[in-house]
């Protein structure tokens, strides 16, 4: 991550230690209601719930699908109303900075990496746009860290994207396994494409490359089991705040108190890993001297009893 960054968040340092923990980011998607306020209030309590960073879209319908859908459907025309306006874009990184999250945005037209790229943090790549090598590109030139998701991408799929990114400057890379199904069943997430994901590595050197798990299960076991067996090094949800978002209905998005308890959960797991030294912890120093003395097997030592009193 470049120094600009990591200086810039709090929440999205270079980890530290043997065994970081995985970072949550938070995705609005559709659930902002065009609302200021209410974009403003996923940053705080993405905050509040203990992510790392959180993650908008940009978009416009008219480029994001091909007219002769447009023509034939109203349901994809009233998705218009879902649009994040760009001036919304320089409030949120700054709620962002002051909350200490790294504020991340997909791209959904070309101009939009250009838009984007005084505000945000890192650039998000949906699963959509996997193979549109143009718009990996653009992104990749900025400099900035990427996250993609791979959802309904096949291996070399992935692979052609790696090398894309890679080759146009990119040094810093996410990969997260995702299911695009809104919501995913726990028994199709197939976590162990993300170990098959992190094999990338290989084919970019001088590439950071990283992998995950985007959840559209809402299960805490499939994110438990993504972080402790797989490794994911970033965690992406759908959040909602109230059940009143866009996409809450679909049932692929998480409510903060619940996410709450699986980040606090995670995180408690990771703290307790400790360094791996067997020595007595800082808790047990004093019950040291009730042990067992070798000498006749009575507690506590023979030291502690010449000076002990109640």
């Amino acid at each position: 991550m470049t120094k600009d960054l990591a200086a810039r968040n709090t929440g999205w340092d270079e980890p530290t230690g043997p065994t970081p923990a995985p970072r949550f980011i938070a995705e609005v998607s559709s659930n902002h209601q065009t609302d200021l306020d209410r974009c403003l209030a996923f940053v705080d309590r993405a905050a509040e719930i203990g992510c790392d960073g959180v993650k908008f879209q940009l978009f416009r319908v008219r480029e994001l699908f091909a007219g002769e859908i447009l023509e034939q459907s109203a349901e994809h025309r009233t998705r218009a109303r879902w649009e994040l306006p760009t001036r919304f874009l320089a409030p949120i990184s700054q709620r962002c900075r002051e909350r200490g999250l790294a504020f991340a945005c997909t791209p959904f037209y070309l101009r939009a990496v250009a838009e984007l790229e005084p505000h945000v943090d890192l650039y998000k790549i949906a699963s959509y746009e996997l193979l549109w090598d143009d718009l990996l590109l653009a992104c990749a030139q900025t400099g900035k860290p990427v996250v993609l998701s791979t959802g309904m991408a096949d291996l070399a799929e992935v692979r052609h994207a790696v090398a894309i990114l890679a080759a146009a400057g990119c040094r810093d890379l996410t990969l997260l396994h995702c299911v695009s199904g809104y919501p995913a069943l726990a028994a199709d997430a197939n976590l162990d494409a993300i170990t098959t994901l992190g094999r990338l590595r290989h084919d970019a050197p001088g590439v950071h490359l990283q992998t995950g798990w985007s959840d559209h299960t809402v299960e805490p076991g499939v994110i438990d089991r993504a972080v402790h067996r797989q490794g994911a090094a970033m965690i992406e949800f759908h959040l909602d705040l109230d059940g009143r978002g866009e996409e809450f209905a679909a049932g692929h998005c998480w409510l903060p108190e619940a996410m709450a308890e699986v980040i606090r959960r995670v995180r408690v797991g990771f703290a307790a890993d400790g360094s791996g030294s067997k020595v007595p912890a800082s808790n047990e120093l004093e019950e040291r001297s009730w042990r067992a003395d070798p000498s006749d097997g009575l507690r506590p030592l023979r030291e502690t009893r010449a000076t002990w009193a109640p």
